[in-house]
């Protein structure tokens, strides 16, 4: 072996050690871990129609669309939120709406806040949902 090619692996396994160490830097690590959130609010109205959101591990969010359970992944770092790759059960019910209404609202936000047991998801544009923690 080359005394570059040591040198490269030696950075890379340097490197991968170093990303390893960082953790978890989600909102999920900065107190939306452990709860369900229930929306509240969605654009300054009260909502009409029940969802929740919950961030079950580190990179992943989960919760109830008004007509189905969906997971996705959300791996930005805090206060950015960025929901992706959602995918969802297929379930027909009379609020599918209501869920194409929630599930698209939810991948617009790109900003989270924790306040205790309230959680803010906003985008620059001035749309907003307000979601309160169980309990």
């Amino acid at each position: 072996m080359t005394r570059v090619c040591r040198l490269g692996l030696a950075c890379l396994v340097a490197l991968l050690a170093l990303s390893a160490c960082r953790g978890d830097e989600t909102v999920t690590a900065y107190g939306a871990a452990d709860k369900i959130w229930r929306l509240i609010e969605i654009d300054g109205a009260s909502a009409p129609f029940e969802a929740t959101l919950r961030f079950p591990g580190a990179g992943q969010i989960a919760g109830d669309a008004p007509c189905n359970s969906y997971s996705g992944a959300m791996t930005v770092p805090y206060p950015w939120f960025d929901a992706q790759e959602i995918v969802a059960t297929q379930l027909a019910c009379p609020d599918i709406d209501a869920e194409t209404t929630y599930l698209a609202a939810l991948t617009e936000m790109t900003l989270s806040e924790v306040l205790g047991d309230t959680l803010i998801l906003s985008t620059a544009e001035g749309r907003k949902m307000v979601f309160k923690a169980d309990g």
